[in-house]
């Protein structure tokens, strides 16, 4: 074999390396950066939400106390640590309205939908 073809071969063999190196560090970089673009998603989708509902006249409060009431009164035994609102369905009308809250506790997670009423205000539809 030629002192060229050697030389032609060595240089196409680290070439090769040098890009399947790439393409690995590409690929792990992009399985870093999953988990953090979707918590980021999260929490924007959260803070949406959030200012809709502020926005559209609903308070925050009186919706954080019924969900927390729905908590302790369907599930006596779950301690909330956290309460997240993670949806607001506003339709037109007020009888159609939904808020979708995520409870949060050492026990696990709980999904709390309240609706709304005209004559009774917020008052709760399921405890999952």
């Amino acid at each position: 074999m030629s002192t060229i073809a050697i030389i032609l071969i060595s240089i196409g063999g680290v070439l090769g390396l040098l890009f399947i190196g790439g393409l690995a560090a590409a690929g792990r970089r992009a399985r870093q950066q999953a988990p953090d673009y979707a918590r980021h998603v999260a929490e924007a989708d959260q803070a949406l939400e959030t200012a809709r509902a502020a926005d559209k006249g609903w308070d925050r409060d009186v919706l954080d106390r019924t969900a927390r009431q729905a908590v302790t009164g369907q599930r006596p035994g779950f301690a909330v640590e956290g309460l997240h609102l993670v949806l607001v369905d506003d339709r037109p009308g007020v009888e159609e309205d939904r808020a979708h809250f995520v409870a949060q506790g050492t026990e696990g997670e709980l999904r709390v939908v309240l609706r709304r009423s005209e004559e009774a205000g917020w008052a709760v539809e399921r405890v999952d």
